[in-house]
């Protein structure tokens, strides 16, 4: 799965630069310009890491929602004006982070090679780094892109997936980008990382429907002990407390993976 969202991840890459043409883009488009680019954004990352484990999925996301709304150039970076309301500023894109090790790397990029690396492209690089700190495959990232100077919160709203979306919402969503069903399924993979909130999924844990408490499908599989995607979830989400708290996930075993996906399999 992780070689598998790495490449998707690299499709949103090429494929989603609404200010870049693709056949524009390449790797090591700044290996003359600003040598040290990939470096100092993969320094970034180490050091944000150390401090927070939640950085790897944060980074991901932050690319993802910068790409699905106008292209990946950048533009949830922005900051909202006494004007217009910006995207980081959504309710589509609450809890949003990584903005800090963005921060962190262009300071340094811009120190060495002022005017040269677009945060689109910071972005994007990190996003890669971050798969790979978490245990997925390095990918090549091809680079070039230009940084947006529009971020409106309504184009936030309009084209990310919202969190209550069913499958059928989601096919349409992703469809209107070019996506397959194949691909959503990829890139939900990278929920294998990261927190929600409790209150995201509690009704699937204690008001599922009158016939089923709690979803059954959360007993389709039976995973090894302590798993975080056994019935744990009720310690670390109590009904007490279902507003307060997040539900912190951590990247699954390969067999924690296989047991989910396939159950019917031997």
């Amino acid at each position: 799965m992780a070689k598998a969202l790495a490449l998707l991840l690299s499709f949103l890459l090429v494929g989603s630069s609404a200010l870049a043409n693709p056949s524009n883009l390449k790797v090591g488009f700044y290996q003359k310009t600003c040598p040290s680019a990939e470096t100092i954004v993969r320094d970034a990352v180490k050091n944000a890491l150390a401090a927070d484990p939640g950085i790897p999925a944060a980074l991901i996301r932050l690319h993802f929602h910068d790409c699905f709304v106008r292209g990946c150039d950048g533009s949830v970076l922005l900051d909202s004006t006494p004007r217009n309301v910006a995207e980081k500023d959504s309710s589509a894109n609450l809890g949003i982070g990584g903005f800090d090790v963005v921060d962190a790397a262009k300071s340094k990029i811009e120190a060495q090679c002022p005017g040269v690396v677009s945060c689109a492209d910071i972005v994007a690089f990190a996003a890669r780094d971050g798969v790979r700190s978490a245990g997925g495959v390095y990918y090549p990232v091809p680079a070039g892109r230009r940084d947006g100077r529009v971020s409106l919160a309504a184009d936030a709203a309009k084209n990310l997936p919202g969190s209550f979306f069913n499958v059928e919402q989601l096919k349409q969503n992703f469809a209107r980008k070019g996506l397959s069903l194949e691909e959503v399924v990829t890139l939900s993979g990278a929920h294998s990382i990261g927190d929600s909130h409790c209150s995201a999924f509690k009704k699937r844990l204690y008001s599922f429907s009158s016939a089923y408490p709690q979803d059954p499908s959360l007993n389709i599989v039976t995973l090894p002990a302590g798993s975080l995607l056994t019935r744990d979830s009720y310690n670390r989400c109590p009904v007490s407390k279902l507003d307060k708290l997040h539900f912190l996930w951590s990247l699954p075993s390969r067999e924690e993976m296989c047991a989910f996906h396939e159950p019917n399999q031997s």
